[in-house]
């Protein structure tokens, strides 16, 4: 069986990079999966990705040398079952507010005697090139469970949700996370009280041995968030970094309008 390699990392102490994929497209997936990233998350929050497009993505990004990750629309087990039953290595679970939510999200993601996933399928164990027999019973030790903190709510009750068995890495969503301030949305920002929950929450991980994650923008502020000490590094998306060297050309060409591009 595979080993997760980017569960490995963090375990070790190490930073992982990856990025998103938002278009629902299993060519994308593979293109991408060749680039040289530790990880690609399939995203079915925000983006048309159905459950089928997502299972022939991690296919194609596993094919590559690559972990395949995704994030669900929703901290539900049904979510979280289909998508480490098609094929991934790991899941992303959105606004985790609560021990509650930690504990259900780590209780769906792995078997007895640690969750309550239930047993059957076959993608889940060729996706990591073994027999359903050899992937139940290693799939505790490969999957990787990560919880977005990406309220308020989450930065207050981190001790609690950090402190639960199982969870291997927290993720900020720092979009979210301002937007619960009352702040506009961004990446980064210099407010004190957004600055203060970032400080606190990798503290906290630290203390519990979970593995920090941020979403930023570019690869300029992904080596500041690493010299900071994130582990778990998301650079913009595929989308964002095609549109970002498509306005740099038109830019360069003096074509087009003027307009930003978004950057996830």
């Amino acid at each position: 069986m595979k080993t997760n390699t980017v569960r490995a990392k963090l375990k070790r102490g190490e930073s992982s990079i990856g990025t998103w994929l938002v278009l629902p497209d299993p060519m994308a997936a593979q293109l991408m999966g060749r680039v040289g990233f530790d990880w690609l998350t399939v995203e079915l929050e925000h983006a048309p990705v159905s459950i089928e497009t997502a299972a022939q993505s991690f296919v194609a990004i596993a094919a590559g040398g690559t972990v395949p990750l995704v994030r669900v629309p929703w901290n539900s087990a049904e979510n979280i079952k289909r998508v480490l039953d098609n094929g991934a290595w790991g899941v992303i679970v959105p606004m985790v507010n609560s021990k509650a939510e930690a504990e259900a999200a780590v209780a769906a993601a792995r078997y007895q005697p640690l969750g309550e996933r239930s047993v059957g399928g076959q993608l889940h164990a060729a996706s990591f090139d073994t027999d359903p027999a050899t992937y139940y019973a290693r799939a505790n030790e490969e999957i990787l469970v990560v919880v977005m903190m990406e309220h308020v709510r989450a930065v207050e009750n981190a001790e609690a949700i950090l402190s639960v068995p199982g969870v291997d890495a927290f993720f900020i969503g720092p979009n979210d996370l301002t937007n619960s301030m009352g702040r506009a949305p961004v990446f980064e920002s210099d407010d004190k009280e957004f600055v203060g929950a970032l400080e606190h929450l990798r503290a906290v991980g630290r203390k519990y041995g979970v593995a920090s994650g941020i979403h930023v923008a570019d690869a300029a502020a992904a080596g500041r968030r690493r010299a900071e000490g994130f582990q778990m590094i998301a650079i913009a998306s595929e989308a964002g970094l095609m549109l970002a060297k498509a306005r740099e050309a038109v830019s360069a060409l003096g074509l087009g309008k003027a307009s930003g591009v978004a950057k996830y």
